[in-house]
Parts: structure tokens; sequence; C-alpha cells
């Protein structure tokens, strides 16, 4: 089974954290890894991994992604009219629909122009590996099976999923349609007719639409709110540094198993 994994940071989010992503992970990741940027900029890795190591400019590669973030970076970072009381307790993340673009068109891209692999990660570059892994770990963990779609962690009804890690199976007949579906809400904007516009609430709308249609897929997340990956069978390997306070700590309150380290 031959897995790769895409992940996205600008020259910005390299100085802050994502360089700490690239070192941990080719000590502990075997995968190939595709890293998606707006910009075209120098990394740092240990010599010998440079084999694999992609860098693609995903506003070159995806000229429809340069065209979602020139038609909607002016928008006013609020509800969509019509929705403007939706949520009692306003984040602004919720509607932050060119910030979350980016990865969104880079994994819609590798999965749509990928060949020779089984499956792709997609993992948010705040992420530090503190375990060594290969594919046997996630089969055994259930986190890859062959008869979905995609996995992802829940965290119940009433709340988004956690988009920081997503598995395609890209044996799966509906994978391509899904991430078609995907690229058509991005390029038609129809995340401005819905109360959020963050990509998780669309990945979530789009997963349900397949859902219905009869497409299994694998929750991995325990339906809670809050650091669900921390609480799941991934926080044993990596730590998703989410907010800025845990970026300057340098590691997740709640990721027990990296703070035992």
């Amino acid at each position: 089974m031959k897995i790769a994994v895409v992940t996205t940071f600008n020259k910005k989010l390299y100085d802050q954290y994502a360089h700490n992503f690239l070192k941990s992970y080719f000590t502990n990741w075997p995968f190939d890894l595709y890293v998606y940027s707006e910009e075209t900029f120098p990394v740092s890795i240990e010599k010998g991994n440079e084999h694999r190591l992609t860098l693609r400019n995903i506003f070159k590669e995806y000229p429809e992604c340069k065209a979602f973030v020139d038609r909607n970076k002016d928008k006013p970072i609020a509800p969509p009219p019509g929705f403007e009381n939706y949520h009692p307790n306003y984040k602004e993340f919720r509607h932050e629909a060119v910030r979350f673009s980016y990865k969104v068109y880079s994994y819609i891209h590798f999965v749509l122009t990928c060949k020779g692999y089984d499956g792709v990660i997609c993992i948010d570059a705040d992420s530090v590996f503190f375990k060594k892994v290969d594919e046997n770990w996630f089969i055994e963990n259930d986190i890859i099976k062959n008869d979905t779609m995609m996995t992802y962690m829940g965290r119940g009804k009433t709340y988004h999923m956690e988009a920081g890690f997503l598995y395609f199976n890209l044996k799966h007949k509906e994978t391509k349609n899904f991430l078609k579906e995907m690229k058509r809400w991005y390029d038609k904007d129809l995340m401005y007719t819905v109360p959020e516009q963050h990509d998780s609430y669309i990945w979530d709308i789009v997963r349900e639409q397949f859902e219905e249609k009869g497409v299994i897929n694998n929750d991995i997340g325990d339906g809670r709110v809050g650091h669900v990956q921390a609480r799941s069978a991934l926080g044993t390997i990596y730590d998703h540094v989410k907010g800025n306070k845990p970026k300057k700590r340098g590691y997740s309150e709640e990721n027990i198993h990296r703070r035992k380290i």
C-alpha cells in the first residue's frame, strides 16, 4: 500500500511553526510529502530526504484557487446575509473562507491529479510528529479502511468536524466525485449561502450529501467538542498544536501522550 501526505503553508507559517512539522515529519513518517503554498520559497530538511519532498505552488497548479482568493479577499469576515444571528457566540474563524481555501484547493488538486498512490493523508502544518509509524499502524488502528471513502474526526451532530486530519481512499469509486463537488462549492462561492464558511463546515455538508447516497465514511472522532485529535489514536503519534498559546508553548496541553515523552 502506497500513501502520500499533503500539507499547506506559506513562508510566514513556515517561519512560525511549519519548520517543526518538516523536521519531525522526516524523522518519524516514511511517506512521500507534498507541500502546497501560494508562494515559492526554500525550505530546510535533513540531507537524504529531498526525494521524499515535493513543493508545489497552488496558484500556478490551480488558477481557480487564486481566482477564489482574489474574488473574495475583500469580503467582510462576518455571517452572510440572513445568518447574522446563527451563532450567539461570534467566532471569526467560522467566516474565514479565504483563509482555509488554500488547503481545500490543494487537497482537491492532489486527489484529482495524483497517480500511483492508494491513499492520501491531508494534515495541518501545525502538527509535530513524535512516534515512528508506517502504513500498517494506520490499518491496525482502523484509520485506513478499504470499504470507506474518507476518514475524519467527528465532533457530534451539533459541531463541525476537525479537518486537521483527513484520509482519502484513492481506490474508492466516489473519492474523486467527492473532491469535484468540493471544488464546485468553492468555484461557485456556495459557502456564502450557508451559515459558516470555513472548510470544516463545508467538508461536513458535502460529506453528508454523499452519505445520503450510500457512501460509507470512517469517523474516528469521539463525538465531543474540543481537541478531538489529542483524544484519538492519532494523539499517540503526533501532536496537532492548535491555537496561539500552544504554539508558543510548543505542545498541546490536551495531548497527554506527548507530554509524557
